[in-house]
């Protein structure tokens, strides 16, 4: 299904959304009834969130000039810290 947008005279402009090529010239308003010719504008297109875009970009750089990694990266695990529980427990 496609968005098409349509301009009435007194009411403005309104979109309908028909088949993928099966828009007429004109429509009726749904709201006055008049005659409204079809208007042709730019689509509709998605915007992305920022992250989305990055992450986008980075995949295509990888594409063309993928980051070479020369050894292991360090873990950035914290290290973990005992109970507090477990300090008053008896010592053998």
């Amino acid at each position: 299904m496609a968005t098409y947008e349509y301009a009435c005279p007194g009411c403005g402009s309104f979109d309908a959304r028909l088949p993928l090529g099966t828009a007429p010239a004109t429509r009726e308003c749904p709201v006055c009834g008049r005659e409204c010719r079809r208007v042709y504008s730019a689509p509709a297109l998605t915007r992305t969130s920022a992250t989305v875009r990055a992450s986008r970009e980075r995949e295509e750089q990888s594409r063309e000039a993928p980051a070479i990694v020369s050894e292991v990266p360090p873990s950035r695990r914290p290290s973990r810290r005992p109970h507090p529980a477990l300090a008053h427990l008896p010592r053998p």
